[in-house]
């Protein structure tokens, strides 16, 4: 809980700012809301991505910190930051090809002149996104959490104060609407950026981390450990992504209405899962520790200490959430279709939160273990074999519309979240037996 509570905090930072680009954008207008969602949508995929890519460096840095091999971590952090900057042209590189066939994904003709400016300044912004999760994973690896909460409180007030100021023209700044969100979008990434380099620079703390990565060279061997870690752990958070965000594609047939009641329940799903992913992370940072440790009886223990804590704050916040169902949608918007199509999607939210605990539990557990691989290959199946053909044939084949989308999450989620408990039982007993064998005695710390 110490080490997950800043990374929540931090998280909760994250969604009051999409509480607040989602209020802002649906009170300016319900065309920019629908256009938002759309965009954001296609580019949560890539961010989701890139994130997942970054963690990579999490379980290393977690296992040298459990071995003392300072230097080490700044050598690992050096080549990392290369390694994010060549990710992150990459997918700038793809991004800028879907956005050359924007029109082909078949949205409402009137939301064009809105999706393609706000789509070129989130561009922008994916390089500073990946070079900034490399700061935090290291941060977050080494146990200083607080760093990265701080800093996200101060990106995120920004971006809020940028979204004020340019979505409606407040203090003289002109009235941009949508692009005026993405342009402070663009801003606040930038500046979390700077000043991350300027705290590793400066801070007492981080000096031994600092010696190691100014003196440090650039090695192919960290860049082939972390393109093996990263590559999986991005496939993977991208195929979970994906059984949302793509699924705005189809929610685009059903019309402007219903993308807009997706991104607004999109918005309030995501309270629920950075939660529970701030207290993942922390286990694991912990998994990893006591890996590095050769504990592998105390990284079991401490998975599972972080799924019983996942599932407590899961019944906490969806017992809260069906108490204010019947007014949450008029937050966001106050045209009566929208709320109308919101209130057929609270029970499929509700539904799937078990299994995106238990996904988001033991995904992280294996990621602690470094045991990538099998992420990728479960989270193929899940979300793509499982999840989105079910949310087509729920949807436009048995005719739910909306609500058979929403229907078809807690499959995809579930199964995930049962294929990773399992591998997760199975790769800690042939570890522990390893290590019988070979009459190893792990010491306590």
């Amino acid at each position: 809980m110490v080490l997950g509570i800043p990374i929540m905090i931090g998280q909760i930072g994250m969604i009051v700012l999409g509480f607040a680009d989602t209020i802002m954008i649906g009170r300016y207008s319900t065309e920019a809301l629908a256009a938002s969602g759309f965009v954001n949508n296609l580019f949560n995929l890539v961010i989701i991505g890139s994130t997942g890519f970054a963690y990579g460096l999490t379980p290393l840095v977690s296992s040298y910190y459990g071995r003392g091999k300072h230097h080490g971590i700044g050598r690992l952090l050096k080549n990392a930051l290369w390694v994010n900057l060549t990710v992150g042209i990459v997918f700038t590189a793809i991004m800028t090809v879907v956005y050359c066939y924007v029109e082909r994904f078949d949205q409402p003709e009137e939301l064009m002149p809105l999706i393609k400016p706000y789509y070129l300044v989130l561009l922008a912004s994916l390089v500073p996104i990946l070079l900034f999760n490399a700061f935090r994973q290291f941060a977050d690896g080494i146990t200083d959490t607080k760093t990265s909460m701080w800093i996200l409180a101060f990106g995120n007030g920004l971006n809020i104060l940028c979204n004020w100021l340019l979505i409606f023209g407040y203090w003289g700044f002109p009235e941009m609407g949508l692009l005026g969100a993405g342009i402070a979008t663009l801003f606040s990434r930038i500046a979390m950026l700077l000043v991350f380099i300027m705290v590793f620079l400066m801070r007492s703390r981080y000096r031994v981390y600092l010696k190691g990565f100014l003196r440090a060279p650039l090695n192919g061997r960290d860049f082939q450990t972390l393109n093996r870690l990263g590559w999986p752990l991005a496939l993977q958070m991208t195929m979970e992504t994906s059984s949302f965000c793509l699924t705005a594609v189809m929610v685009g047939w059903l019309g402007t209405e219903a993308l807009a009641a997706h991104q607004v329940m999109l918005t309030i799903s995501t309270v629920f899962f950075m939660m529970y992913y701030g207290m993942g992370a922390a286990t694991s940072v912990r998994v990893s520790y006591f890996l590095g440790r050769v504990d592998i009886a105390e990284a079991r223990r401490t998975a599972f200490s972080g799924f019983h804590l996942i599932l407590a704050m899961a019944f906490v916040l969806n017992l809260g959430f069906w108490q204010v169902r019947s007014f949450a949608g008029s937050l966001f918007t106050d045209n009566g279709t929208v709320l109308w199509l919101l209130t057929g999607l609270f029970l499929p939210m509700v539904v799937y939160q078990f299994g995106d605990c238990l996904q988001i539990t033991f995904a992280n557990a294996l990621r602690g273990i470094m045991d990538v691989k099998f992420l990728m290959f479960s989270s193929f199946i899940a979300y793509f074999v499982i999840s989105l053909p079910l949310s087509y044939l729920f949807s436009f084949t048995f005719g739910f519309g909306l609500v058979g989308i929403w229907m078809a999450f807690p499959f995809g989620l579930t199964s995930a979240g049962l294929m990773f408990l399992f591998r997760f039982l199975k790769r800690t007993k042939a570890m522990e037996n390893h290590l019988k064998v070979q009459g190893y005695t792990p010491a306590r710390p």
